[in-house]
């Protein structure tokens, strides 16, 4: 995930102006000092919103005022800086007069708010439900079987694919079913002996695979990837690649930031657990298992069909490479919505690109991206909780239709951006993804499995790596 610095802090005072000028107005006709306009517009109930995101600024500032103008009450927003959020929150509670009574946070932050009293239970439990949200939202937001906070956006990973060189390869291979029909009559009668059945040949200690049932599913597999293009597992991803003949200046199949954990994470998301569902239970955690292991066996073996070093890669420069036609495929975070809608009303697109949920590992090995979701919190010593509680439903619920469009995120509501075919996908995504854990002695978590990562990338042995993880987030709970 891709997370900028943040320092520049504004006090946005709404309609003050006019304020002023009605304070000027009363005055000249003889009003008394009581009744002045500045009087007035204090007396209206004053909540403050705090956030660390500079690009949310003009979106949070015009909620304010919607919310200002339809409830005749004040909402202040203000931009502070992202290093020492939550304490500078907690400071601000304990020491000014100006508490925030509501504030953006990342979900995986919501233990530490909780217990330091500054994230309360919600009370709009009809807006923060399964009518407007995905089960994950709600899940990341959760904590001890508690809401307490109301899902805002969200962030998580999907396959981005050149469509113009899968509408090629899919030319392709109909030219050479059509040859082969012309030829012999065998038309796809060994189609599942081209395939590259790496998930499967990982399973089973690296032996070919010689069951009729399993070569029947390859069959199956293959016949399936060649009616639409898109790949299901990462089996269809090499087959493609065996099997096209890139264009000039395609310089590989895939590649994608290696080096980065929110990359990556999807290949064991389904099956290593820190957590549960919720990323609260430190009772409930998996690490070390027979497909954790499987599954990094197939990401280890991949290290020799992508030429990818993981200390040079960046996700900035994967991304050129896809704009630049030099790959096909790339796994990549919401931010790229924006980046293609606008280099597409610049009429800057070369080619034509798609966007699918991520592949499975194999036929029998499934994946499971890791999301992060940002959050409006209610403080839990604010003296103005149901306004502010009012104003995240607000926020959270029919303003944010207009979230993408202002800054590029993705909205978390089910009702948002349904017009928008690319993140209609990268909601299904997200409405299946695992929240990042939200436990505060696996804060380091997110960077010990990024270490595992890059290690068994580089060849480390899966095994002892994973055991280890598994023994250090054991102890750091108390195992």
């Amino acid at each position: 995930m891709r997370i900028g610095q943040r320092i520049m802090a504004v006090l946005v005072l709404v309609c003050m102006t006019g304020a002023c000028l009605l304070g000027g107005r009363l005055e000249m006709t003889g009003a008394s000092e009581e009744l002045t306009g500045l009087s007035l517009f204090d007396r209206k109930e004053t909540i403050y919103f705090w956030y660390s995101e500079e690009d949310m600024a003009d979106f949070i500032n015009s909620a304010a005022v919607a919310f200002g103008n339809e409830h005749s009450v004040r909402v202040l927003p203000r931009l502070v800086s992202e290093s020492e959020y939550l304490e500078a929150i907690n400071e601000a509670t304990l020491h000014s007069d100006h508490v925030p009574d509501v504030y953006l946070i990342s979900h995986d932050s919501l233990e530490k708010a909780y217990l330091a009293g500054l994230a309360a239970e919600v009370t709009q439990t009809e807006v923060c439900s399964e009518a407007y949200f995905p089960q994950a939202a709600l899940s990341a937001v959760t904590y001890h079987g508690k809401l307490v906070a109301y899902p805002f956006y969200y962030d998580t990973t999907a396959l981005v694919y050149n469509k113009t060189y899968l509408n090629e390869w899919l030319r392709q291979q109909a030219e050479t079913v059509r040859q082969d029909e012309e030829g012999d009559g065998n038309g796809q009668e060994d189609i599942a002996d081209t395939g590259t059945d790496l998930g499967t040949d990982m399973e089973g200690g690296g032996q070919e695979v010689q069951d009729p049932e399993a070569a029947a599913r390859e069959e199956a597999r293959i016949a399936a990837l060649l009616e639409t293009g898109i790949p299901q597992t990462v089996d269809d991803i090499l087959y493609i690649g065996d099997t096209f003949d890139l264009p000039d200046g395609v310089e590989g199949i895939m590649k994608w930031d290696v080096s980065n954990i929110f990359y990556n994470h999807w290949i064991v998301g389904r099956y290593l657990n820190v957590g549960g569902e919720c990323g609260d239970d430190a009772s409930n955690v998996n690490i070390y298992n027979p497909e954790t292991l499987a599954c990094l066996e197939i990401y280890k073996a991949l290290n020799q069909f992508f030429s990818m070093e993981s200390d040079t890669i960046s996700y900035d420069s994967v991304l050129q490479d896809l704009l630049d036609g030099k790959i096909v495929f790339t796994i990549a975070t919401v931010d790229v919505v924006k980046l293609l809608d606008q280099a597409g009303e610049e009429g800057s697109l070369a080619y034509e690109f798609g966007v699918a949920t991520m592949p499975r590992m194999s036929d029998t090995l499934d994946s499971r991206s890791m999301s992060v979701t940002g959050a409006v919190a209610v403080n839990g010593y604010s003296e103005h909780k149901e306004l502010a509680n009012e104003f995240a439903a607000f926020l959270t619920g029919e303003y944010s239709q207009g979230l993408y469009a202002w800054t590029g995120r993705a909205a978390a509501n089910l009702a948002a951006n349904q017009d928008h075919e690319v993140l209609k996908t990268f909601q299904r995504e997200y409405a299946k993804s695992i929240p990042l854990p939200k436990m505060i002695e696996t804060s380091n978590y997110w960077i010990q499995l990024e270490v595992l990562f890059s290690k068994v990338w580089n060849g480390g042995d899966v095994d002892e790596l994973l055991l280890e993880l598994s023994n250090q987030i054991d102890s750091q709970l108390g195992g």
